[in-house]
């Protein structure tokens, strides 16, 4: 096994589960040290016993991207236990199954302070650490659907071309202090994103999606992202041919793309 990581502390959110449970147990293989964040403390600490590292390697670390005026504090409590932050992997987020004239705003406003919000508030308390070291990555786990958008996605595909937009311009501001900007793109992976994405008036769908279903395993995604980080590589796409595929379709033959997603099936 590689060991890039040995002794980096990772911080990932949306950790109890799907690619960010994948990712703990990569880069814990892999010598990490790690924080692990999500809604769930339980689950958090059941991720974690199940992990190759000692106790005194991890920190389970709860939070609520949607409460994001709450952050501030945890940079604290993950540089006293471990005195730095090497690298921040924002994965934790929502999607949504519901065209647009059925969707509420309160499932856009939602999704976009979990997705978008949550996200850019984690990065702003940790980056002040990063840019006193002249060293660290922050990873965004964004979506194919960051890249175009496919119908009943409208407030997921906005959430996530936001994030675009945001850590592109964040790399070119902090280029001078090492920072290393990762964008992933991933599309159809199996993990429970579909089960609980929002319905039109807010209800979690409760089931997997055929395409969730017959997605990438989330151990092949997290793979992906980890050699990303060690190659310091920008942006990287990862899924089925359909779906990154259709990043170039729409970046060389926007007119041909239109057409095609009219009647893609993106359940």
């Amino acid at each position: 096994m590689r060991s890039d990581f040995t002794g980096k502390v990772v911080w990932i959110t949306g950790a109890s589960s799907g690619i960010g449970e994948a990712l703990a147990h990569n880069l814990a293989a892999r010598g990490a040290r790690l924080v692990l964040s999500s809604r769930n403390a339980e689950q958090l600490r059941q991720v974690a016993l199940q992990l190759p590292i000692k106790p005194q390697d991890y920190l389970i670390l709860p939070l609520d991207l949607e409460r994001y005026n709450n952050l501030h504090s945890l940079p604290g409590q993950v540089i006293d236990k471990f005195g730095q932050i090497d690298i921040l992997i924002n994965n934790g987020g929502i999607s949504q199954r519901s065209y647009f004239k059925d969707t509420s705003l309160q499932v856009f406003k939602k999704i976009m302070d979990v997705n978008f919000l949550g996200t850019v508030a984690l990065t702003k308390v940790v980056l002040p650490h990063m840019v006193a070291r002249k060293s660290g990555s922050v990873i965004a786990v964004s979506s194919v659907t960051g890249k175009y958008g496919t119908p009943l996605r409208t407030a997921y595909s906005a959430s996530k071309h936001a994030l675009h937009g945001f850590f592109d311009a964040l790399r070119a501001e902090n280029y001078q202090h090492n920072l290393h900007v990762m964008l992933v793109c991933p599309g159809y992976v199996k993990t429970r994103i579909s089960f609980n994405a929002l319905l039109g008036d807010g209800s979690p769908q409760n089931c997997m999606d055929p395409g969730q279903e017959s997605g990438l395993s989330p151990e092949t995604c997290a793979r992906a992202i980890v050699k990303g980080i060690a190659s310091q590589k920008r942006e990287i796409y990862t899924g089925g041919l359909k779906e990154v595929g259709g990043v170039y379709i729409k970046r060389f033959f926007p007119g041909l793309f239109a057409r095609l997603v009219k009647n893609v099936n993106v359940r």
